[in-house]
């Protein structure tokens, strides 16, 4: 293999991880696994990792893997280029209340999420096992940010001493997938049965399967677009052609490309500044300014009357083959011995992190969010959980006929927190933060956001009655 030069070496790796994609989209339905809601990524992903360098059968060899190693920060940015360009922008004046509400909602279980990694391993982890205190960090990472935070997130934590963190992360991202699915699922299940669902919803039919996940918000429905053929007579849905593809690359192109101009004017910008926050503005990924370029491009199309343009349905597909790619080639070159070496303190943040989640969803948002709100609720739980593909798939399950306000409302939320946690300037800060600062003085200061973005939230609820 190391007679592969870069070309060859590119298109094996890209070969082999169509391949695993290909075999976790035959084996799930086989075994009946995406019933469940269980992703063909995860599946390609499960079985990247047996047969990975590290597995027990290692058949691919060290340079594919490396070349893996290298493609999320890639992927999620391409992803972030899609998650605007794909449905209308919402109207903010209209919505500023259920939206605020749903803000303050994610910032309580984005913050909370680092209270109590930081508690679990000032009180349990670091006392009984001595772990390092950046261990703190990786619920947030894990489940707001994901597979593809977490891989990128991986030289951040190594130059700060704990090589491990890049590992820890993808398995902790990994759990939360599977239980944003599965625990969702239950949370809707016991919505319907416990009348908080805003419209009953009939018996699925038997053998039903859950939607596939999608990556980008779920579509508006088409207009006579151009570049998004309309279904035919039988309901069909014809392919696209080449000119749609290439046409909808583009915007992505330019959506991430202008997130590179960001990204470049402030490194500029902080020339002069010095300690941690000229680390964070170095440190600080792409992806995130990807998302302000994808609004912006549709901003820009909107304004022009050119919104026939863009085909939310291969807006859709972009985004959805670069997360499967992504969390497909993520997951393939975890370093096994490194997970079962650290299962424990991995299987207490887990719970920790799922009890804070559930908390918040169950007791603090039917007090602080509008009459729908179980609908909104558990697509943060999804989005907070897993990913916001995850929070969209339970949507579509409680709100299969899009009667709530909760896409809307989620839609503007992701816009304002997604450049501040789940990948943003918080998940970059945070662990710099513990380690310049201590991680009681983090605990703290997440102790008292966590506590403001409640005291708000109850108070915006009170004015809203």
């Amino acid at each position: 293999m190391t007679l592969l030069p870069g070309f060859g070496l590119v298109t094996t790796a890209f070969a082999a991880l169509g391949l695993l994609l290909a075999l976790g989209r035959a084996i799930g339905p086989a075994l009946g696994l995406q019933r469940l809601g269980l992703p063909a990524a995860v599946l390609a992903g499960l079985l990247g990792m047996l047969v990975g360098p590290h597995g027990p059968w290692p058949l691919m060899p060290e340079p594919i893997e490396a070349l893996w190693a290298q493609l999320p920060m890639v992927l999620l940015t391409l992803v972030f280029g899609t998650l605007m360009l794909g449905r209308p922008l919402p109207n903010l004046r209209l919505l500023w209340r259920p939206a605020a509400a749903q803000t303050l909602l994610g910032l309580t279980l984005g913050f909370g999420q680092y209270l109590v990694g930081a508690l679990a391993v000032l009180l349990v982890l670091g006392p009984w096992l001595g772990v390092d205190p950046l261990m703190a960090c990786l619920i947030e990472v894990g489940f707001e940010g994901g597979h593809g935070s977490a891989a990128v997130m991986g030289p951040i934590y190594a130059g700060l001493g704990f090589a491990e963190g890049s590992d820890l992360g993808l398995a902790m991202a990994t759990v939360g997938l599977l239980s944003s699915t599965v625990l969702g699922g239950v949370l809707v299940v016991m919505g319907q049965r416990f009348g908080w669902l805003l419209v009953q919803l009939p018996e699925p039919a038997a053998g039903a399967a859950p939607p596939e996940l999608t990556p980008a918000l779920l579509p508006a429905p088409l207009a006579h677009q151009p570049s998004c053929p309309l279904p035919d007579a039988s309901g069909e849905q014809p392919p696209a052609d080449g000119q749609s593809w290439l046409l909808n690359l583009a915007l992505v192109g330019l959506a991430v490309g202008l997130g590179v101009l960001m990204q470049a004017a402030m490194v500029e910008a902080a020339t002069s500044l010095h300690g941690i926050w000229r680390t964070i503005i170095d440190a600080l990924p792409v992806y995130p300014l990807a998302l302000a370029g994808s609004l912006l491009v549709r901003l820009g199309i909107e304004r022009s009357g050119n919104s026939a343009l863009v085909c939310p349905r291969l807006q859709g597909r972009i985004g959805g083959l670069a997360t499967d790619l992504l969390i497909a080639a993520a997951m393939a070159g975890l370093d096994l011995p490194q997970l079962a070496h650290h299962w424990l303190p991995l299987s207490v943040l887990a719970i920790a992190g799922l009890g804070w989640n559930l908390l918040v969803v169950l007791v603090l948002a039917r007090r602080v969010l509008p009459i729908d709100w179980f609908e909104r609720a558990v697509t943060e739980f999804g989005q907070a959980t897993g990913v916001a593909a995850s929070g969209l798939l339970l949507l579509g399950m409680a709100d299969p006929d899009n009667r709530s306000g909760a896409l809307p409302a989620f839609s503007i939320k992701q816009l304002l927190l997604q450049p501040v946690l789940a990948g943003g300037v918080v998940t970059v800060a945070a662990p710099m933060a513990v380690h310049n600062w201590g991680l009681p003085i983090w605990c703290e200061l997440c102790f008292a956001l966590t506590a403001l973005w409640i005291t708000l939230a109850l108070v915006l609820s009170r004015t809203q009655t």
